[in-house]
């Protein structure tokens, strides 16, 4: 069975182009043969085209032993939740290169957050129908409770009628002081996954019964605080045992790891690297049956898109 990585990213040199037209964040430049991005909150970071080639990334990921993987335009920049007219032309270069992937690469379809709910929709279905394995959102656009779910209906109703899933990446840090680098990804970024999760559980469910959701970084581990949630008057407990939730292992180890599928279970677990974010599998995952992990649940995530892999 195929190996996956549910959770990879790719800048293709067309996005950072569009990127490079812009005076604001977040914007590119290209320095000393290399495209920066400077984001609002975080710190810029610099691209190495090699590393977001396809053919380059097809490379490292035979070499690590993985078959396929998924790649989003990182939530992170923020690019989604720019006012719809600046969204269009990054998220229109984003559409195209995630068509003309080579095959072991799929794309996570994005849109943009601010628009009409209907165009939300028409893009989504247009990158599902050009082969993209499913939408990628910004944690933060749940983060509203009900009122964030319900923005994003329309789109959840497209998704579960089509058997492709939602994947909840953590989105753009806010601006301010003068913060390590670490910070973001350790704070924000896992608040607002567990926002968004606790979002999804209360009031997604309910109306998208049948709707596949992938939470990155184990959902900022927000299974695990349920006993208090509960007990302040939140989701049961039992709301973790949930077949169509699965969370990405990207950035946690072994510890973490075991915490969650004691609640959860193994069989909601689907590896995603980070990758180039952070390396191709630079943690064990044992004593977890990798196989599971990594190829088995894979296929009950991305369903009947899984056989034609």
């Amino acid at each position: 069975m195929p190996v996956l990585d549910a959770h990879q990213h790719l800048y293709p040199e067309s996005v950072l182009r569009v990127l490079e037209s812009r005076r604001t964040a977040p914007f590119a430049r290209w320095r000393d043969g290399a495209f920066t991005v400077t984001l609002a909150g975080e710190e810029p970071f610099t691209i190495d085209a090699g590393v977001h080639d396809p053919a380059f990334r097809l490379e490292r990921m035979r070499a690590a032993g993985v078959d396929r993987a998924l790649v989003a335009l990182s939530s992170a920049v923020g690019v989604e939740s720019l006012p719809s007219g600046e969204a269009a032309p990054i998220l229109d270069a984003w559409a195209e290169a995630g068509s003309a992937l080579p095959l072991g690469l799929e794309a996570w379809a994005a849109v943009p957050l601010q628009a009409d709910p209907d165009e939300q929709v028409a893009r989504a279905a247009a990158a599902l129908d050009a082969g993209a394995a499913g939408v990628c959102v910004p944690a933060d656009a749940l983060t509203g409770g009900a009122r964030g779910v319900e923005r994003l209906g329309p789109l959840l109703r497209l998704l579960e009628t089509r058997l492709a899933p939602l994947f909840v990446h953590p989105g753009a840090v806010p601006a301010g002081g003068a913060r390590p680098e670490w910070w973001a990804p350790t704070t924000t970024y896992v608040a607002d996954l567990h926002a968004a999760w606790l979002a999804f559980v209360a009031h997604a469910r309910p109306a998208h019964p049948e709707l596949k959701v992938l939470f990155a970084a184990l959902a900022g581990l927000a299974p695990l605080h349920l006993e208090r949630t509960a007990a302040r008057g939140g989701p049961a407990v039992e709301s973790a045992v949930d077949p169509g939730i699965f969370y990405d292992t990207s950035s946690y180890g072994p510890r973490a790891i075991r915490a969650l599928t004691c609640l959860v279970g193994t069989t909601q677990l689907v590896d995603g690297s980070d990758h180039p974010v952070l390396p191709l599998w630079q943690r064990d995952t044992e004593p977890l049956a990798v196989t599971e992990i990594r190829a088995d649940n894979a296929a009950r995530l991305l369903g009947h898109t899984w056989s034609a892999s």
